[in-house]
């Protein structure tokens, strides 16, 4: 009996020990990367480190890196949502009419933004109530909120010639554009809203376990409506932006979108299987894929081959997120 116990006791030490290694090797491991490409493309890539290019990447990465702090959320608690784009896109040609017809940046805005969070509640409404699958449903959603925007628009982009507007994408504030600070906002926000609050540690336990957390008094269904509906804000808040940026409503905007946002998300870290997210993770994630779209665009890499390059990387961080379970269990 004391020998079971003996070897008992020196199995878990060592058990623990091998768990806390992988640990702090998946921890640091995106950080380290991150840095040793970043240094490597600032001395191969001509023009990557200068002023105007940083600005210009953290301006490309804003709309991402927005939308990826919902979408952590989503997929913490196990769910994921694909009609983000569809979302942005249909957000931004809403507000170019709404603005057109009234004249008001204001109501455009919270228009814009309402359609938005009524994208994002009938998400959470269908998956929390009739448990569907999150797939089924974005996929549907996804598709019909792209087809309403088409419709509305009639196919065409809405020219926006409001120039109070048309300032707030080109905004300024110490010589940084507005997306970029409303993305940081939503950074510190978010982080503070997973870590810190019960909304956090709810949507981590529901992803870790829903039937033990509906069993630990959580309203699990109430909390995936919310994620769902901050999520479709977020996106529609991203598609006024957009829509500022580019002095207009597309309906065609921001396709592929959500395979970029779920891309830098998994990569940072977050586990598809849900229970597991770091707000740093994301932001690290979310700095890869900008900043290797952004050598791409520097070296004149043909559209085509971006498309196989950022595949990928999606490739990569489902492989990671297994390899990173797979430490985590053993």
């Amino acid at each position: 009996m004391e020998v079971r116990e003996n070897i008992t006791n020196t199995l878990v030490p060592a058990k623990n020990d091998k768990q806390r290694w992988w640990q702090q090797i998946t921890e640091y491991s995106l950080v380290v990367i991150f840095v040793l490409m970043f240094i490597t493309m600032s001395l191969t890539v001509d023009h990557f480190f200068s002023i105007e290019n940083m600005l210009g990447l953290a301006l490309s990465i804003s709309q991402i890196g927005m939308v990826a702090c919902t979408m952590m959320f989503c997929l913490a608690s196990r769910d994921f949502d694909l009609s983000v784009g569809s979302t942005v896109a249909f957000a931004g040609v809403l507000c170019a009419m709404v603005l057109n017809a009234t004249g008001n940046t204001f109501i455009a805005i919270i228009a814009a933004v309402a359609a938005g969070s009524a994208i994002g509640f009938v998400n959470g409404a269908v998956i929390a109530y009739l448990r569907i699958n999150a797939l089924i449903t974005t996929l549907a959603t996804m598709e019909v909120v792209r087809g309403l925007g088409f419709i509305v628009s009639h196919g065409q982009a809405v020219g926006v010639s409001s120039d109070t507007f048309i300032a707030l994408g080109g905004l300024t504030m110490f010589g940084v554009s507005l997306p970029i600070w409303v993305t940081l906002a939503c950074f510190i926000v978010f982080g503070v809203l997973l870590n810190q609050t019960v909304y956090g540690r709810n949507t981590l336990a529901i992803g870790g376990n829903p039937e033990a957390s509906r069993l630990a008094g959580i309203n699990v269904e109430r909390t995936r409506i919310w994620i769902f509906l901050i999520q479709g804000a977020v996106a529609a808040l991203a598609g006024v932006i957009l829509a500022s940026r580019i002095t207009s409503g597309q309906p065609n905007a921001a396709d592929g979108f959500e395979l970029n946002v779920i891309s830098a998300c998994v990569l940072g870290g977050v586990s598809l299987l849900g229970g597991r997210a770091t707000i740093s993770g994301v932001v690290i994630g979310v700095l890869i894929m900008g900043t290797v779209e952004n050598v791409m665009n520097l070296m004149n890499i043909d559209a085509f081959y971006q498309y196989l390059v950022r595949g990928a990387i999606l490739l990569a961080a489902v492989l990671l997120d297994q390899l990173k379970n797979r430490g985590s269990r053993d």
